[in-house]
């Protein structure tokens, strides 16, 4: 009797052995393949941004080669060019969810273009994961638990660069240049909630459109304001262009830009070194060119990386580095997935990061999530350009 209890006891061990191990895939995923999606600007105004996804993309390929992917898993990132224009955006995602079958759908760029897909990704269970921009609409789990960005908050952005101009010249006259859409909309909000009380400060505020050729016109305008600092929410040429017309007309104020539109050379160096130099922007990574990182152990593994699998960017490029750093992250998550290769599972782990860093995060700043926060930066420096490289300025500043 004892014999037969041990024997099916042994049996029913063999049996639930495989299931306790059974692998689970959701679309995109199997035992040979995960499947990811993105839209970017390869083309159009801001095609600047499109650094994200080459450099991403030679991530994923530099990971298939040399570690034969994730657990075995070789990475497919399918790249779509929606040129910034959110229709295109739509369009583009719903053939990555219902055609290509992504597992998920990753660091899309921009405020309107993410807004155009955030309730069809959410309706169909499909993680909207690390997205480049900081609204605060992004860090609602309660009622968009798919959805979860990648930046810092405009809001916390915002508030540090309002609560440096203050701390600086409390009777600053401010000046602000945005986007007429959404991105330029939400850093405003951002902005005028750090200002707090001294929203009079704002004594000027003209916006442009992203199809417009130039900014010259609205720059004209700002000067006549005769402001001490301006707050420049442009993305691309728009940043170039604004930064070189400051320095045209002879004013001088202080600059602050969006940290995901402050790329030295693609952004300040065409705008003039000269007419860049003292602009102040955001940081929660390390600065490539910034000479203090020469020897740092993460930044030469970056550069060495970008040698050998994307000789054809340029490693000083902030959108390339992210690009890189952002693979990073993401490689990370879905080796953490093991073989359970869900969207949910997927989430569970994107949402459960605590004193998180990467090679190129900023020493005292850290990813943290929770199941009820989905805002992965809360703390920040900021950075001034000296006319080569940004130099840190400051200490940390917590949101």
């Amino acid at each position: 009797m004892i014999f037969r209890l041990l024997a099916v006891a042994a049996l029913a061990s063999i049996i639930a052995t495989p299931a306790l191990s059974q692998k689970k895939y959701d679309p995109g995923a199997s035992d040979s393949e995960i499947k990811l999606g993105q839209t970017l600007p390869y083309s159009g105004p801001v095609s600047v941004l499109s650094g994200v996804g080459k450099s991403q993309t030679a991530y994923f390929r530099s990971l298939n080669q040399t570690q034969g992917g994730i657990n075995g898993r070789k990475v497919a990132l399918v790249s779509l060019d929606d040129g910034y224009s959110p229709p295109k955006t739509i369009e583009l995602t719903r053939q990555l969810v219902e055609n290509d079958k992504v597992l998920a759908i990753v660091n899309t760029v921009g405020t309107a273009t993410n807004r155009t897909i955030h309730r069809y990704l959410n309706q169909k269970k499909v993680p909207q994961l690390l997205i480049l921009t900081g609204a605060a609409q992004w860090n609602d789990p309660k009622h968009f638990p798919w959805t979860m960005m990648g930046m810092i908050a405009y809001q916390t952005e915002g508030t540090a660069y309002a609560r440096h101009i203050l701390a600086g010249k409390p009777d600053a006259r401010i000046a602000v240049l945005r986007q007429n859409d959404d991105f330029g909309k939400d850093y405003v909000e951002g902005f005028r909630h750090g200002l707090g009380d001294n929203t009079k400060a704002i004594v000027a505020e003209v916006s442009y459109e992203s199809t417009d050729p130039t900014v010259d016109a609205q720059i004209i305008q700002l000067r006549a304001s005769n402001a001490d600092a301006i707050f420049i929410i442009a993305t691309g040429k728009h940043a170039t262009q604004a930064i070189r017309k400051i320095h045209e007309l002879g004013w001088k104020p202080q600059i602050y830009l969006p940290v995901g539109s402050a790329s030295v050379p693609a952004v300040l160096k065409p705008a003039g070194a000269e007419a860049a130099t003292g602009v102040i922007t955001a940081a929660n990574a390390k600065s490539p060119g910034d000479p203090s990182w020469e020897n740092d152990p993460g930044m030469k593994a970056y550069y060495a990386w970008a040698k050998e699998w994307a000789p054809e960017l340029n490693p000083n490029d902030s959108f390339v580095a992210s690009g890189y750093l952002y693979g990073t992250i993401i490689a990370d998550l879905l080796r953490r997935c093991g073989d359970v290769l869900t969207r949910e599972n997927l989430m569970k782990q994107a949402t459960s990061l605590k004193g998180y860093v990467t090679p190129l995060t900023l020493p005292g700043v850290t990813l943290d999530t929770g199941p009820d926060d989905y805002l992965p930066y809360k703390k920040l420096r900021l950075q001034q350009f000296n006319g080569t490289s940004y130099t840190l300025i400051g200490g940390v500043i917590k949101g």
